[in-house]
């Protein structure tokens, strides 16, 4: 990781999350009370005094625990460890020194960078007296402050900030890269794709559905293109979600969306399309998304023939109408098939979203097709479509300038979507019309 980066590490509970999000200002990293809320490696930037910085969330270090998500936060632990330039080992006050901040300790001792010991939920003053027993740890950087209120943390940044020099100083991920956010039900490979294309573990992979929780932003700037993953937590039924946290989880990627330039919905390719894809699909539609389809694990299908995966697609699409115009790619990410594809067809379906059409050149077509497929007479009056032109929206949307814009209906109005995308290339992007009195 480029910049100047400070890692978050401790075990479980003790309010990394909550600091977390109070260096970002902003609630990013989900937080509770349960343990084991954070699983995979949180990215953001920071900013005190001036001076930008990476900021790295983990899960709660337990070690030797045989635990399959706890095995996986270690692994995941000991990277943002190797990332970092300056690690925040934090404590809870409440609990005292545990066996477990002591394996935690012996890790960090063992490593050459410097080491801040955070002592946290300090916030009155019998806390600051119990607070002195972690002077026992032997860290000689240690700050006794409360995440959750603050105080405390500005003395802690002073410190911090004063390690970065203008060679490490993080610029700002400009805003204007790609979004390509990674949605779709739980377990169909959201996170073994992310981890695919920028060939590392970023995001904990499992068989167990809800294994990733909170929204993972990844900057990608290899083979000549360069965007924002966003990895987001599988969307299911609302009748399915049982755990609050799950719940929040289930915002976190509904807001990911929301952000997001172009989704890549994955579907499992030995279930097909399900009632809930669709809707998935359907709210990435009304939210003006690019959509590009990706059939994953296609090598799990078997007899395979010439036609096996036109005919897929033929279902596919029917199941899709009426907006059918998108990208459909099978893949393996097993297998690592065609998933650099599915970027190549992402990032088409960004510039298609972005496209503006001249209103000379729109005119000229949509005008013949209009002559050569009149809209219907309504009340012996037929309707008089003059004009038409794109509007300055984020997402392309069309005004129709006729005599009665009340009266046109939905047949005709896909006749001029339909026509739009036949002349102009729109694949994979909604596109809204408009009708306005001339």
């Amino acid at each position: 990781m480029s910049g100047f980066t400070v890692a978050i590490v401790g075990r479980p509970n003790v309010g990394k999350s909550t600091l977390f999000n109070r260096l970002l200002e902003q609630r990013k990293a989900i937080v509770d009370d349960v343990s084991g809320v954070t699983r995979d490696r949180q990215y953001g930037i920071a900013d005190w005094s001036g001076k930008t910085f990476n900021v790295i969330d983990t899960g709660g270090f337990v070690a030797n625990s045989d635990d399959i998500f706890e095995r996986e936060i270690r692994k995941q632990v000991k990277i943002a460890m190797e990332e970092a330039n300056v690690l925040l080992f934090m404590c809870d006050v409440t609990t005292g020194i545990t066996d477990l901040d002591s394996e935690v300790a012996d890790l960090l001792r063992r490593s050459s960078k410097p080491v801040f010991l955070i002592v946290n939920k300090v916030d009155n003053p019998q806390r600051q007296l119990d607070a002195t027993e972690f002077y026992s740890l032997g860290f000689e950087k240690t700050h006794f402050l409360s995440s959750i209120s603050g105080s405390g943390t500005g003395e802690l940044l002073d410190e911090v900030v004063s390690y970065i020099t203008e060679d490490t100083q993080v610029e700002s991920v400009t805003s204007d890269l790609p979004k390509i956010a990674i949605i779709g039900q739980p377990n169909v490979g959201k996170s073994s794709l992310l981890n695919a294309l920028v060939g590392e573990e970023r995001n904990i992979v499992s068989d167990i559905p809800g294994t990733t929780r909170d929204t993972i932003h990844t900057h990608y700037n290899m083979f000549q293109k360069e965007f924002i993953l966003i990895d987001t937590a599988g969307v299911r039924r609302k009748t399915k979600v049982h755990e609050d946290l799950e719940f929040y989880s289930v915002i976190r990627a509904i807001k990911a969306m929301d952000e997001a330039d172009v989704c890549m919905l994955l579907l499992d390719a030995t279930k097909g399309i399900t009632a809930q894809d669709l809707s998935i699909f359907g709210l990435a539609v009304k939210k003006g998304k690019g959509v590009v389809v990706l059939v994953n694990k296609w090598d799990l299908i078997d007899k395979k023939e010439t036609n096996t995966a036109r005919d897929y697609e033929a279902n596919l699409k029917k199941r899709l109408a009426p907006f059918s115009d998108v990208p459909i790619i099978f893949t393996s990410v097993l297998e690592k098939q065609r998933i650099f594809k599915s970027i190549e067809a992402a990032l088409e379906v960004y510039d298609n979203r972005l496209k503006k059409i001249p209103t000379s050149r729109l005119n000229e077509v949509m005008l013949k097709a209009i002559q050569s497929y009149n809209p219907p007479v309504v009340r012996g009056i037929p309707i008089r479509i003059k004009y038409v032109t794109q509007l300055p929206t984020y997402t392309p949307a069309f005004a129709f300038f006729c005599n009665l814009p009340d009266d046109v209906k939905q047949p005709y109005r896909n006749y001029l979507e339909n026509q739009l995308r036949t002349n102009f290339n729109f694949k994979g992007v909604p596109i809204k019309v408009f009708f306005r009195k001339k």
